[in-house]
C-alpha cells in the first residue's frame, strides 16, 4: 500500500509545522509539495528528512515558485523540467521504489483577466497547459501518477457556481477544454473521483479573500491527481484534508490524497 499526498502549501517555512502534522496525522508515503517559495539553499531538508522523508527531490527557485516531492521509499531518476521557454520550477518527476513514475506540477495561476491577447500571464498559462498536454500524450518509463496545483477546476461539480464563475480564471471554457484535451491525450484517470463521484461537489481551495469560506464554503477543486488508466485498479482510497484550512496559519489549498494498492 502507497499513500501519496499532494499539497500547494504556499510557503515551506511557514508551513513547516502542518507539515508535521500532515506526516503524523495522515501519514502519507509521499508528499509533492508545490510553491516552496525557498531556494535550495533555504530548504528545511534537516527537518523534513527527521519527519521520516529520506529522500527529497527539489526544483525551486528563489522566492516564488518551486516544487519538490518527498518520499520514504527510494527516489530515483528526477528530472527537472522547464515549461514554455521558462526555467521557473514548475514540473519535477522521479521514479518511486522503481515502481511508478511520479509528476509533480504547477500550473500556472493565470492572473485575473481571462484575456490571453490583453493578460500574457493567461497566454502564459494555456501555453503550459498546451505543452504539458504534448509532453503526457507520450508514455513514461514506468506507469505514471500525476499530480499537483493544476489552477483549473475542470467540472461543474469541482466549483461552488458553474454559471458564476465561468468567466473567472481557473474555470473559464478555454481552460476547462484545454485541461480536458490533456486529460484524455494522456490517458489519465482522475484518481480522486474514483472515490468522490461527479455528481458531489468537492474543492481542494478556498480563497483567503473570504473570512466566512466555513460558512459559505465557496470553493474550488484546484489539486488534482491524476494516474494512467492501467493503475485505476489500483486506488482504494482518497482524502480531501479540508480540516488543514482552518488551521493557524493555513495555505489556501489543502492536502490532497490517494491510496494506491501497489
Amino acid at each position: 500500500m502507497l499513500r501519496l499526498a499532494t499539497w500547494n502549501v504556499n510557503s515551506i517555512r511557514i508551513r513547516l509545522p502542518l507539515l508535521a502534522e500532515l506526516s503524523k496525522r495522515e501519514v502519507p508515503d509521499v508528499i509533492c509539495l508545490q510553491e516552496v517559495k525557498a531556494k535550495e539553499d533555504d530548504f528545511p531538508f534537516d527537518k523534513i528528512r527527521q519527519l521520516g522523508f529520506e529522500n527529497i527531490a527539489l526544483y525551486s527557485i528563489p522566492g516564488y515558485n518551486g516544487v519538490a516531492i518527498l518520499s520514504k521509499p527510494p527516489l530515483s531518476n528526477i528530472n527537472k523540467y522547464p515549461h514554455v521557454g521558462r526555467d521557473d520550477a514548475r514540473h519535477i518527476s522521479a521514479v518511486i521504489d522503481d515502481k511508478f513514475e511520479v509528476h509533480n506540477i504547477y500550473v500556472p495561476a493565470g492572473g485575473d483577466v481571462p484575456d490571453a491577447k490583453n493578460n500574457p500571464s493567461f497566454a502564459y498559462k494555456l501555453d503550459f497547459v498546451d505543452e504539458a498536454t504534448e509532453f503526457f500524450s507520450n508514455k513514461g518509463i514506468k506507469p505514471r501518477l500525476l499530480c499537483g496545483d493544476f489552477n483549473i477546476a475542470p467540472s461543474e461539480n469541482d466549483v461552488w457556481n458553474h454559471k458564476a464563475l465561468m468567466q473567472i480564471v481557473s474555470h473559464t471554457p478555454i481552460e476547462v477544454e484545454k485541461l480536458n484535451r490533456f486529460f484524455k491525450k494522456g490517458k489519465f484517470f482522475d484518481a480522486v473521483r474514483k472515490i468522490y463521484p461527479e455528481s458531489e461537489k468537492i474543492y481542494s481551495w478556498w480563497s483567503y479573500r473570504n473570512p466566512n469560506w466555513q460558512t459559505n464554503n465557496k470553493g474550488r477543486r484546484l489539486d488534482h491527481i491524476w494516474i494512467d488508466n492501467e493503475l485505476s485498479s489500483a486506488v482504494v482510497g482518497t482524502k480531501i484534508c479540508k480540516y488543514f484550512r482552518a488551521k493557524e496559519r493555513p495555505s489556501d489549498h489543502v492536502p490532497v490524497i490517494v491510496e494506491l494498492k501497489i
